[in-house]
């Protein structure tokens, strides 16, 4: 087949296009650019500077295509400015998600059926499963490297158009090894960091650089609205955490938690830890890898990128589903609740403010 791989620059990426190639298919590899690429190369980033060099380098090595995209624009609209536009809306945003919605499976796919590519590959570590109603999306076999959080968003139209060779690697020792056996300059390229984009300061400095009126100091209020304390900063602060609280930390004997943020207000309010935690939360933008279960679906559910999944039911509503869970949690408004029947993923949403974070 003729398959286009997303070169990221780093060894992932650039062992499934040697592995692709090993096996007889032709391969174009495709870079994005998505900062300047004249200027130094930032540490922990990808597609940039040195990255798209060390790209272009294995695909001569290699001796197939290499193209070159340029979405700094496209990323800067769709993902940097979202980030900063979540973060001043009171949520957590998870922009390598809107990545991999936007840019990612958007233009490079776009490519892929220009030039006339059977398929799509990445370097993510998820499984692409081919079962009786179509293609499913699974966990990878390496559990550290698993990034199907992430990619929960992926309809089911791309996914049939996609491939994921790395879904089945034990560990990534075996695949800098796989690396190192094609002879490729990256076999022992750092891996890049999750918030590229800001690797030369941090998301604080990015978001109070866009919305000014967040950066300084603070309030720390309970539900009521009483003062209990200051902060030097609402941005080091999202729902679920009990650092940074200083003296507000407990109250009348309580642990203290952050149960919501006002960010154009500076303001960060707590509730007692063991009082504050929700049974039900709703989720919007709802991607569904299955047909969306008109009664509601047993299943588990995982809120951040690094948790054990719960027990759930998902109903689904008109604006996106009711998320029921067997045990309490904490959930952060933005960040992602994907749906999973074991290794499979079924669907999945964004966080909506919980009833008593809107309340307080």
């Amino acid at each position: 087949m003729r398959i286009l791989v997303a070169m990221s620059g780093g060894v992932d990426s650039s062992v499934v296009a040697a592995r692709l190639q090993a096996e007889g298919h032709e391969v174009v590899g495709a870079t994005l650019q998505l900062y300047d690429s004249r200027g130094a190369a930032k540490k922990g980033a990808c597609c940039a500077g040195q990255d798209i060099r060390d790209a272009r380098a294995v695909a001569d090595r290699l001796g197939f295509p290499h193209y070159v995209i340029d979405a700094e624009r496209r990323f800067q609209d769709s993902v940097i400015e979202r980030f900063a536009d979540a973060y001043a809306a009171g949520e957590t945003p998870v922009p390598c998600v809107a990545c991999n919605q936007g840019v990612k499976f958007t233009d490079l796919l776009g490519l892929a059926k220009e030039i006339g590519a059977d398929a799509m590959a990445t370097g993510h570590y998820v499984r692409r499963v081919e079962g009786p109603q179509g293609a499913e999306l699974h966990r990878p076999v390496d559990s550290a490297r698993d990034q199907s959080w992430f990619l929960f968003a992926t309809t089911r139209d791309q996914l049939e158009y996609l491939r994921f060779p790395l879904g089945d690697m034990p560990d990534k020792a075996a695949v800098r090894a796989e690396a190192e056996k094609y002879g490729l300059i990256v076999a022992g390229k750092p891996d890049s960091q999750d918030l590229c984009f800001v690797s030369d300061g941090s998301y604080v400095d990015l978001v109070e650089k866009m919305h000014p009126e967040m950066a300084g100091a603070g309030e720390i209020v309970d539900a009521q609205g009483n003062v209990v304390g200051q902060h030097e900063g609402v941005m080091r602060f999202t729902v679920g955490q009990s650092k940074r609280l200083g003296n507000a930390a407990r109250l009348n004997g309580e642990r203290q938690m952050v149960v919501g943020v006002e960010p154009g207000r500076r303001r960060v309010i707590i509730g007692p830890r063991e009082r504050s935690f929700v049974s039900s939360l709703s989720v919007r933008d709802v991607n569904w890898l299955v047909d969306a279960p008109p009664e509601g679906l047993e299943c588990h559910v995982q809120m951040r990128a690094r948790e054990m999944p719960r027990p759930a039911r998902i109903i689904p509503t008109a604006q996106g589903a009711l998320v029921q869970l067997t045990e309490p949690a904490m959930p952060a408004p933005g960040q992602a609740c994907v749906f999973y029947d074991g290794s499979r993923i079924l669907g999945g949403g964004f966080i909506c403010r919980t009833e008593q974070a809107t309340a307080a």
